[in-house]
C-alpha cells in the first residue's frame, strides 16, 4: 500500500490567500479554483470585477491539470500545434494555460486553476499560490 500527502483545509486557505494576494498586487480581476488530485473542487473565489465565465474556466483548468498531472498549457499547445481533435478528450474542458498542478514530495496532490487575465498571468497567479505551500 502506498501513502501520499493530501491537501488539507489549511493548505487550501494558504494557497488561496497567496494566489489572491498575487492577483490583487497586479490589479488582476480573476477567479481562483483549487482542486484535489481527482479534480474535485475544494475552493473557488471570484475576485471583484472578474467576469462570470471565469468562475467556470478556473475550475475547469484546475481539474484538467489535476487529472493530467501537468500544466493545462500542455494541451493548449497540442491543440495550437494542429492536433485539434484533442478538444474531444474526455473529462478535460480547461485546455488553456492557467491550470498548474500542486506537487508535494513527487506526488500531484491537486491543482490551481486561474482565469481572468492573459494566460501566462493566470499561470503566474496559480504558481504564486502554490509557492505558499513551501513557505
Amino acid at each position: 500500500m502506498h501513502t501520499k500527502p493530501v491537501l488539507n483545509a489549511a493548505d487550501v486557505k494558504k494557497i488561496a490567500a497567496a494566489a489572491e494576494a498575487e492577483a490583487l498586487a497586479n490589479g488582476w480581476a480573476v477567479s481562483i479554483a483549487i482542486a484535489d488530485d481527482g479534480g474535485h473542487l475544494l475552493a473557488l473565489q471570484r475576485l471583484d470585477g472578474a467576469g462570470p465565465l471565469t468562475s467556470h474556466m478556473a475550475p475547469a483548468k484546475a481539474k484538467t491539470s489535476a487529472l493530467a498531472r501537468r500544466e493545462s498549457k500542455v494541451y493548449e499547445d497540442i491543440i495550437n500545434n494542429g492536433r485539434t481533435a484533442f478538444v474531444t478528450a474526455p473529462f478535460v474542458e480547461g485546455m488553456l494555460e492557467g491550470g498548474v498542478p500542486i506537487i508535494v514530495d513527487g506526488h500531484v496532490v491537486g491543482a490551481v486553476g486561474v482565469s481572468g487575465v492573459k494566460s501566462d498571468q493566470d499561470a503566474q497567479v496559480a504558481k504564486a499560490g502554490i509557492a505558499a505551500l513551501a513557505a
